[in-house]
């Protein structure tokens, strides 16, 4: 338990994997330690909406070829249930950028959440640009992987549906939104634990 403005929270958050697959079940890659927010700690909206947020910092990331790296900055996920994509806001000293993965709806068993990973990527620089990027790699896979029609027309929706967001800077963008996710488990009990115990 932890007092958060004169209220007693029993608020934990979850440990969880976060792992990316591709159309054909292999392995794109894994985000090894991440911590699920509470749902007492989200935003109204992003609860009301049933989004799950997740906060890393320096996380190993796992590669498909099993090579290892550690991510440079902390990171905030946003899925959102029954949606084609999903965002990550990339806490950055010259502000936030938000990486979105056109992708499957999320997946949670137990501690490990999943989804299908279908290339195409849309980033939101701090300064307002959006970039679209992958659409080469999206053309390859959905002939190499052979994406079914109704696939194809899902991922196609999800980037409209994405863009129409980004345009709106709608749930789930929001600058500080992101930082305090970030803030308050960084400032938990568990956040400071997870620092002594490599």
């Amino acid at each position: 338990m932890e007092r958060i403005g004169g209220l007693i929270s029993t608020s934990i958050y979850e440990s969880c994997t976060i792992k990316s697959f591709k159309h054909n079940g292999s392995l794109h890659r894994m985000w090894l330690e991440n911590w699920k927010v509470p749902e007492d700690r989200l935003h109204p909206a992003h609860r009301d909406a049933g989004i799950m947020v997740y906060v890393n910092d320096h996380t190993p990331i796992r590669e498909a070829d099993g090579k290892e790296w550690i991510s440079r900055v902390p990171a905030v996920s946003f899925f959102l249930p029954g949606e084609w994509f999903n965002v990550v806001a990339l806490l950055e000293d010259r502000g936030v950028r938000y990486y979105c993965n056109v992708a499957s709806p999320p997946y949670r068993y137990h501690n490990v959440l999943t989804y299908i990973d279908y290339d195409l990527d849309v980033v939101l620089l701090p300064g307002g640009s959006v970039l679209d990027l992958d659409r080469d790699e999206y053309d390859k896979h959905k002939e190499e992987y052979r994406y079914s029609m109704s696939v194809r027309g899902q991922v196609e929706d999800g980037l409209r549906a994405l863009h129409e967001r980004v345009a709106t800077f709608g749930q789930p963008f929001g600058d500080e939104e992101a930082r305090r996710y970030y803030r308050e488990w960084r400032d938990s009990p568990q956040a400071k634990e997870n620092e002594s115990y490599p």
